[in-house]
């Protein structure tokens, strides 16, 4: 981990306290020291949707870590999906760029006349990028080591983390949805969004009204069980599909009704037990491959020592995992670092470890650990409380590091017109001086939204900004947030400061899975895909 003091440490505690008592002890227009575009910005923040709720905003020169403009930069508040600045910091610093997770096969036991003579463990370190077809691999790969039958048990082995699936400041709510998913150190994703521990659940109406619609899972292995009393409609009649994952159990309920003339809808579900359900795919996968196995599953059981690796499989490394994870604000994948981060520093695969490695490796960086909360890696929580100046000062001081580029390379990026550079911003500020220039993370939980990064002026002057803003009500603010930073990409200094045009937003591709938005219908299947929203993801 790295630990160095840097020139904004110095220059940015006196720049945000000359900031503000410029900003407090002179009438707006009439301080020559601030910045150009202040009042465009305190404009921006006038709007009336705001009345009642907090915004925090700081903006800074990166190069030298200024602070040009500081409004409520010191006030806590929950920074949403903009937590996942911090734990990806923190991880490509404590676990390092070229940091992967392994998968193994391993025993204790005798390969006789293609017979192996005891328990096949499979041991999972926290790849949250495992897909069916590399359980598969490993099913091949134990086949060609000359293994057609194991006479013992298939032994999971998930104890790289401790056993705490949810974290105790998420909301029950969330479990059954994608951004919800249980978090274990084995599990598989059904798409290479690589949504640890979820299905893809595609619901095709029957052949005539009153036929049960069929409901397929990816992967679909059986042991997650489906409850269909769904009925297939007339042509034209009413789409509404309850979905519902039962809490505490692997079941999937799905009833109401789907036109005959409808397409299939498609949606994601998390299971509850991640590691059953991944085991379930790797003893499909054996089958497959004409290995036999008389034993039955167990869970949760440590390699004995001693044991020898049968088959392996390595992950993309941090570095490279920072595209999905970023650019679509992947929940599972922030808390897997965090627990990573845990294990690497205190040999505890646990939230508190994780977390208290983060603060640790985010102090390097900056950041006072007395004026924030972090308590989960992905921001899914409500107890995240980070002020925007932190923010800020650690956008600021990790341009420092071997690793910056691909860091912020891997930021969404505003209007990029493809999903795996856009990312979550794909959509946003088209049409002005921030398209394919901003670099920013969102994020989204009901009440509280972020946005902050890096975006450079018509002068060619790097900017940072940090954007927090808490308890709103109605719609969305995410144009007042995309307003600010058009305003930055818009300033010259030797032009009048105005407040820029109006962003325009595209629409989603059909089929894409949402960014950012308020509580979806929580019982419902939502089927136009312009319509998918999520609440504490993106």
């Amino acid at each position: 981990m790295t630990r160095r003091p840097h020139r904004s440490l110095l220059l940015a505690p006196i720049a945000a306290c000359l900031a503000l008592t410029l900003a407090w002890s002179a009438p707006a227009g009439a301080d020559q020291n601030r910045a150009p575009f202040a009042d465009a910005l305190d404009e921006i923040l006038d709007d009336p949707r705001l009345d009642g709720a907090q915004a925090g905003v700081v903006v800074a020169d990166a190069a030298t870590g200024e602070v040009l403009y500081d409004h409520n930069g010191a006030d806590r508040l929950m920074p949403a999906s903009n937590s996942k600045l911090l734990s990806s910091v923190a991880a490509l610093d404590v676990l390092g760029p070229d940091h992967t997770f392994t998968t193994e096969l391993r025993t204790t036991g005798r390969v006789v006349g293609g017979v192996l003579l005891g328990d096949l463990y499979l041991r999972g370190t926290g790849d949250p990028t495992l897909l069916v077809e590399d359980y598969r691999s490993l099913a091949a790969q134990l086949r060609q080591a000359g293994v057609r039958q194991v006479v013992g048990d298939v032994v999971a082995d998930d104890t790289r983390f401790d056993t705490e699936r949810f974290h105790w400041g998420w909301n029950v709510d969330d479990e059954q949805y994608y951004y919800g998913a249980p978090i274990s150190a084995l599990t598989v994703a059904p798409d290479t969004d690589y949504d640890a521990g979820t299905v893809k659940v595609t619901i095709t109406p029957g052949a005539k009204p009153g036929d049960r619609p069929r409901v397929s899972l990816e992967p679909d292995t059986g042991f997650l069980k489906v409850e269909n009393t769904a009925t297939t409609g007339e042509a034209g009649s009413t789409l509404r599909l309850p979905l519902n994952r039962v809490h505490g159990a692997d079941v999937l309920t799905v009833s109401g009704s789907i036109p005959v003339d409808a397409r299939p809808t498609t949606s994601w579900r998390a299971v509850w037990d991640a590691t059953g359900h991944a085991t379930a795919v790797f003893r499909d996968a054996l089958a497959e491959e004409g290995v036999r196995v008389t034993g039955r599953t167990r869970l949760g059981r440590a390699v004995p020592e001693g044991s020898r690796v049968l088959a392996s499989h390595e992950s993309m490394t941090v570095a490279e995992l920072m595209n999905p994870f970023m650019k679509l604000s992947n929940n599972g994948h922030a808390e897997v670092l965090v627990k990573a981060m845990g294990h690497e520093t205190a040999g505890d695969g646990g939230w508190s470890a994780g977390t208290a490695a983060a603060r640790e490796s985010l102090a390097g960086f900056g950041m006072d650990d007395s004026t924030y909360v972090l308590a989960d890696g992905s921001g899914l929580t409500r107890r995240n409380w980070v002020p925007a100046a932190e923010l800020a000062t650690l956008l600021v001081e990790v341009r420092d590091q071997p690793w910056f580029d691909r860091w912020h390379e891997e930021l969404p990026v505003a209007c990029a017109g493809d999903r795996a550079v856009g990312g979550t911003l794909n959509a946003r500020m088209c049409g002005t001086p921030a398209e394919k220039n901003a670099h920013a993370k969102t994020g989204s939980l009901t009440g509280a939204t972020g946005l902050s990064g890096y975006v450079t002026d018509a002068d060619g002057r790097e900017l940072v900004f940090a954007v927090v803003i808490n308890y709103y009500m109605g719609s969305h603010p995410k144009d007042i947030e995309d307003a600010i930073v058009v305003t930055l990409a818009s300033h010259r200094e030797d032009a009048p400061a105005q407040r820029a045009p109006e962003p325009r937003e595209l629409p989603r591709p059909e089929g894409e899975r949402p960014a950012d938005g308020p509580a979806p219908d929580h019982d419902s299947l939502v089927v136009k895909p312009e319509e998918l929203t999520t609440v504490g993801h993106r």
